[in-house]
């Protein structure tokens, strides 16, 4: 694995400039802690890239994010693109060319829940108190990349779902790899009693089962583990899944956290890596200073991690999980001491580097900008 010396930020449309911001400022704290010199460039991507060049993803972004070490993405989208599907270049195409220019063929992300955050969920608190479990999405074949069109005047259509064993397995041994550092156990999510696709996806995992012997495997159809994520998601450790799949179970997942702005992913291919918040552009709130940022500050602590700087990682992990105890916190995550982005991104920076050292939250309230 290459060392992180050289970043690509990609701060894109909505509030991702804004968040993207405060993920800078914590890789900055990271970097004077533990004595980095990290290189970081800017480029756009996106609506923002659309506006300046007609193109979503333009050559010098490109060429930017192949020679840098890792990618780290804002957000993409804009609504003045969302209603008219006569457009033909759009935001998202942006995304969905850099992660086949990059090769990546897997998506990670994280579901957590948090104890102090726990009503913020629609799922009862004895459903989802200390569930942590992470979904490995295959994410660059099946139905979404196979071969479709229109017949018969276009009163018929049709999309092909294709997958080979060596996609398959690319992304099945990462996730095994992960149970085995966590708690050791792996649900393949497929349709394997209709799809012949899914028939193979249960073959190549059960192969490969008998070199983890320490991780234990079990096989959940779609729509039982559709039910699953919401009855019992402690029984999860470590979830692999086609594309498809992976795309409805994440989102669906998403809600345990009790905010999408919690939630972290990361993509990766065989040389490159990119970062980026689950959530969307949220337009609304662009240039308020309104976005939580936690999701995009917990990227960049998976960027790390990637690298294996895992101390690196858990001191942002720590600072955070510090403000989610405290509930110091944005407004979508109905905070006990309510912050902007920009200030809540400078008390995990002050955390990161020991800056707060008589931390008292129950002045932060009345005192919140000297502290910070």
């Amino acid at each position: 694995m290459s060392t992180l010396n050289k970043i690509t930020v990609l701060p894109g449309d909505g509030i991702g400039p804004e968040v993207i911001d405060q993920a800078v400022k914590i890789i900055e704290a990271i970097s004077e802690k533990f004595n980095h010199k990290i290189e970081m460039c800017y480029a756009d991507i996106g609506a923002a890239a659309i506006d300046k060049t007609g193109h979503p993803l333009p050559e010098t972004t490109q060429a930017a994010c192949l020679e840098c070490d890792a990618v780290l993405l804002g957000a993409i989208g804009d609504p003045k693109y969302d209603h008219d599907p006569s457009i033909k270049v759009r935001p998202e195409q942006g995304l969905l060319a850099l992660r086949k220019l990059l090769k990546m063929y897997a998506n990670v992300r994280p579901i957590k829940a948090y104890d102090s955050l726990l009503d913020l969920s629609p799922l009862k608190k004895e459903k989802i108190q200390g569930v942590d479990f992470v979904i490995y999405r295959e994410l660059t074949g099946g139905i979404y990349f196979g071969k479709k069109g229109l017949k018969q005047g276009g009163k018929k259509a049709f999309d092909t779902c294709v997958y080979s064993k060596k996609e398959i397995k690319r992304i099945a041994i990462p996730a095994f790899e992960a149970a085995q550092k966590r708690r050791k156990k792996l649900t393949l999510v497929d349709k394997a009693n209709v799809m012949e696709t899914s028939r193979l996806w249960r073959s190549v995992v059960q192969e490969l089962a008998s070199k983890y012997q320490d991780v234990e495997v079990d096989y959940l159809y779609v729509d039982n583990a559709a039910m699953q994520v919401i009855l019992n998601p402690s029984r999860f450790d470590v979830i692999l899944c086609s594309n498809m799949f992976g795309d409805i179970i994440s989102d669906e997942s998403s809600v345990i956290a009790g905010s999408i702005g919690l939630l972290p992913s990361s993509s990766f291919g065989k040389k490159h890596c990119m970062f980026e918040p689950v959530h969307g552009s949220y337009p609304q709130a662009a240039g308020t200073d309104r976005a939580n940022p936690i999701a995009t500050i917990l990227s960049a602590a998976m960027m790390f991690e990637h690298f294996d700087m895992n101390e690196e990682s858990n001191a942002i992990k720590a600072a955070v999980n510090r403000c989610v105890a405290e509930r110091i916190l944005t407004e979508d995550l109905n905070p006990r001491i309510q912050t902007s982005c920009s200030e809540l991104g400078d008390i995990i920076y002050a955390l990161i580097n020991d800056d707060l050292v008589d931390f008292n939250s129950k002045k932060m309230d009345i005192a919140k900008s000297v502290i910070i």
